[in-house]
């Protein structure tokens, strides 16, 4: 007898769930189908894929082995439906979406509604992480990065640039006065990012060139923290115009050093594993994302 794709979903849903009951809920299948159809499957295959315990799911060293068949035969399925969408001109299926917080809610969340009244049939899973991920281990299907790319191993889209400028509240000057000049900075709170160091070299001129290394009195992972805390009037800040263009044009972030500054962009940039044919529903969120940026960019 030979295995059904059936068999191969229950497989894969059991290893990426963790259990046979949560991958029977993904599945929207009884525990007892799975159980089911892994009991079929190995008895097809005259081996024992998974080791079962009281408390988890093991591979065994040769389901690892199939379990990259089986994945590649699930996914050149997936490729076949994406190409019968794409001919129907209603690309469909999950797409999976990583981004930094910043970039996610200031970017990307405001344009959701306008995209699913247009691709209704693809469902939408956004996560957001402050730090540079694999892509494969979180089967995501497309990052946003910000700042230089350095993992050859992806294919990149660019979205376009966003520059960088030193901000406070009005608040914060009020309270601490407004700094004339880049060495007036050492007198001031300054707000930084824990990691990458690279982010507290800030684009004002001097001396030193067109960087300024930053030393923060209050250091955070996110950029949308450092941006509440300026906001809350807690110290002077370096962030980009994609998520701080409301606030200035509101006047609740207020520009310093604009005579200093050095015109420093960061590259914003699409990235995902290309092994074939980009699946359209990628494409079409790459258009559409790309096509609103352009729209909404700084004249």
């Amino acid at each position: 007898m030979k295995t059904t794709l059936e068999e191969l979903q229950a497989f894969a849903a059991v290893v990426d769930a963790g259990s046979v009951t949560a991958a029977a809920g993904q599945l929207g299948q009884t525990v007892s189908g799975i159980s089911r159809a892994l009991a079929r499957l190995e008895k097809k295959l005259e081996t024992t894929l998974l080791r079962r315990t009281t408390r988890r799911i093991e591979l065994t060293e040769e389901g690892q082995a199939f379990l990259v068949r089986a994945r590649a035969i699930l996914a050149a399925m997936d490729e076949a439906e994406e190409h019968l969408a794409a001919r129907r001109r209603q690309p469909a299926g999950r797409l999976r979406v990583n981004a930094a917080t910043p970039f996610m809610l200031h970017v990307v969340a405001p344009l959701v509604p306008a995209f699913r009244r247009a691709h209704p049939q693809i469902a939408l899973e956004l996560d957001t992480d402050e730090l540079n991920i694999d892509l494969l281990e979180r089967r995501t299907d497309v990052a946003i990065r910000i700042g230089a790319l350095r993992d050859s191993t992806l294919h990149a889209r660019p979205l376009g640039t966003s520059r960088l400028r030193v901000l406070a509240s009005p608040a914060y000057l009020a309270e601490h006065g407004r700094p004339r000049a880049v060495a007036d900075l050492a007198r001031h709170t300054l707000l930084g990012f824990t990691q990458p160091e690279s982010l507290n070299r800030w684009p004002l001129r001097g001396p030193h060139g067109d960087e300024w290394a930053a030393t923060p009195g209050i250091t955070a992972s996110s950029g949308e923290t450092l941006r509440q805390l300026a906001l809350q009037g807690a110290g002077i800040v370096c962030l980009s115009d994609f998520m701080t263009a409301q606030d200035r044009t509101r006047g609740d972030l207020v520009q310093l050093l604009a005579k200093d500054t050095a015109d420093v962009r960061q590259p914003l940039s699409a990235v995902y594993y290309r092994n074939t044919q980009l699946a359209s529903r990628i494409v079409c969120f790459l258009d559409f994302l790309a096509d609103r940026m352009a729209r909404n960019a700084p004249r």
